[in-house]
């Protein structure tokens, strides 16, 4: 009998992965921007085959991805090497050479969208107003431009038109919890949401005719909800509402007169549809438990993109009753008996608020007894049965894995989302330690015994906890996390820096809490060994607040390793590096495991 190895750490991370999708408005076309190559490009399929060939070879990321009305070409957005300033080029169908449609150097450019001729191209870039944006409308044909919305007070963003493109639809970005949409008709800006002092959200919205748009909101509410608003009557209204559900996401299928909705409740999404003529709603059963995007054919078909923790992402197609699957990402070489589902717990925190939280446990037979301490980024965002090959990876590698939804994760409702805005070091700080304690009382781990790792806001969390709670922890891994909130709060891009007084707090009216709250603060008790990786592209947070951190450390004799990824932004964009980035920290971790792997 052959006997095998178990699987290596390519096998895991050689999981491809789909960062976007489109289909074409005939359906004999889908586009999706996946690392099929180790890299991403754009793929395409010939409906209703689902064998995939390249489109581009650039090697880029996608962001922002559309067909022109009469499926002929594709609109791509592109970044470089993680930088975030996406361009705008056009894509033949069957790939080829692309022709540049925006392309501004320093610029950062969002939301892709073409009128119903085809010949427009609207979108918001940050070119001319860095702080606020702007959003213009592009003649495909002769190239010229005109400007269609000018940002003030908070970074605006165009999203949409009615059907007869003579009221744009566009929201104010003044926090993530404190987004207002408009509607602008020749001079006119309507606010969709009743007047109010008390900040709210409007997450999603759609025209169903030129005077009705619907609207998914949080106003005088915690918890997200579907709404009306009638540009005739100026009549805004609430439609439905479920209980400790938060809608997400509001699609219109015009042919057929539904709306598709898909919203978060804690871990998972649901996807609703509403039947505009009769007002029926039901539930519509999805094949994974995070729903990615979401598209209606003319044909009434849905296209899903989603996944969940034992399955990565795909591409769904329903068919009736039954989703078919066009994608088949697997983990490869991988049987999915031996991945893990994690289980959902919750524990009191300090101030008797209940968590949420996933505790991924090491199958009995691979178990090393060693627990990963795993505070999510965002930090209003959440940890969710997404897949993450990291994660099978290290569970297949003996490791088991702990990650709390603390105050500010979204799916909990408004007022939950809102508690860590200018409280990133001290609420959400308690609510992992409070986790950690639970580990220990429960007899999962041991203090001074538990890994510690984190990315983005989990990388600050990590080095703030390593700083002041050293004792719980042995080795701590931070990835692309600020380590110095008066840096970070200087060195983001413009359109987040009005934001930053609320999410973080004011480095003048501030001073002390966010001396406080800055991981450099507490050098001196910083004294379990480091691994910190860092793209060296990275807008969100910058090369900087790495560096500084390591080479504090490094002053002072600490035991610090640092990774910098060359051509990496604030992710992995390319195979190799997440292969080199988790082979570096198994090893890392390696180092501290107290049982060896079984042969």
């Amino acid at each position: 009998m052959i006997t095998f190895p178990k699987p290596d750490v390519e096998q895991f991370l050689r999981t491809f992965s789909i960062a976007d999708f489109a289909v074409s408005p005939d359906e004999k076309h889908l586009v999706f921007s996946t690392n099929l190559s180790g890299k991403y490009n754009l793929w395409g399929m010939d409906l209703p085959n689902s064998f995939p060939y390249p489109l581009t070879s650039i090697d880029q990321s996608c962001q922002g991805l559309i067909y022109d009305k009469k499926s002929r070409f594709i609109i791509a957005g592109f970044d470089q090497d993680g930088n975030e300033n996406t361009q705008f080029y056009g894509v033949p169908l069957n790939g080829g050479t692309m022709k540049e449609i925006v392309n501004h150097e320093n610029t950062r450019n969002f939301i892709p969208k073409l009128s119903n001729d085809s010949k427009k191209l609207y979108y918001t870039t940050s070119r001319g107003n860095h702080s606020f944006l702007n959003s213009y409308c592009l003649d495909l044909e002769s190239g010229q431009e005109r400007l269609v919305l000018e940002g003030k007070d908070a970074a605006t963003y165009l999203f949409g038109f009615s059907p007869d493109e003579e009221t744009l639809l566009y929201y104010k970005h003044f926090a993530n919890t404190y987004t207002l949409l408009y509607a602008k008709k020749g001079n006119e800006d309507i606010l969709l949401t009743p007047p109010t002092e008390k900040q709210h959200t409007v997450n999603d919205g759609v025209f169903v005719s030129d005077s009705m748009i619907y609207l998914l909101t949080d106003y005088d509410s915690d918890f997200t909800y579907l709404a009306s608003y009638n540009l005739e009557t100026n009549k805004f209204c609430k439609v439905k509402e479920l209980e400790n559900e938060s809608f997400t996401a509001i699609t219109y299928s015009k042919e057929n007169q539904l709306l598709y909705i898909t919203s978060q409740k804690g871990v998972e999404d649901q996807l609703y549809e509403i039947n505009l003529q009769n007002e029926n709603w039901r539930n519509i059963p999805v094949p994974c438990s995070v729903i990615n995007k979401l598209e209606v054919a003319a044909s009434g078909t849905l296209y899903l993109f989603g996944m969940s923790a034992t399955k990565p992402h795909n591409i769904y197609k329903n068919t009736g009753d039954e989703w078919v699957s066009l994608t088949k990402y697997t983990v490869p070489g991988v049987d999915s008996n031996e991945l893990v589902e994690p289980d959902i717990i919750t524990y009191p925190s300090f101030d008797g608020r209940e968590i949420e939280s996933l505790f991924f446990r090491a199958k009995k037979e691979n178990d090393n007894g060693e627990v990963i301490f795993w505070p999510h980024g965002g930090p209003q965002a959440a940890e969710r049965k997404f897949f993450r090959a990291s994660f099978q990876f290290f569970l297949n590698n003996g490791y088991s894995i702990f990650a709390p939804n603390f105050r500010g994760s979204t799916g909990y409702g408004l007022e939950f989302m809102k508690m860590v805005e200018g409280d990133w070091g001290n609420g959400p700080r308690l609510d992992n330690v409070a986790g950690l304690d639970w580990l220990i009382d429960q007899g999962h781990a041991q203090k001074g015994n538990i890994l510690l790792m984190g990315g983005s806001f989990g990388g600050y969390m990590a080095l703030l906890l390593h700083g002041r709670h050293a004792d719980y922890f042995k080795a701590v891994v931070d990835i692309f996390g600020p380590s110095n909130l008066f840096s970070f709060i200087n060195s983001v891009p413009e359109d987040w820096k009005p934001v930053m007084d609320q999410w973080v707090g004011n480095p003048e009216k501030d001073k002390e809490k966010l001396i406080e709250f800055s991981p450099i603060t507490y050098l001196e008790s910083m004294i379990k060994p480091m691994l910190v990786i860092q793209g060296a592209n990275d807008p969100r947070v910058v090369k900087e607040e790495s560096d500084q951190i390591v080479q504090a450390l490094k002053d002072k004799g600490r035991d610090v390793d640092y990774m910098l990824l060359e051509n990496e932004g604030h992710g992995f964009s390319k195979k190799e590096n997440e292969i080199a980035v988790y082979q570096k920290i198994l090893s890392f971790l390696k180092r501290f495991t107290a049982v060896t792997e079984k042969v």
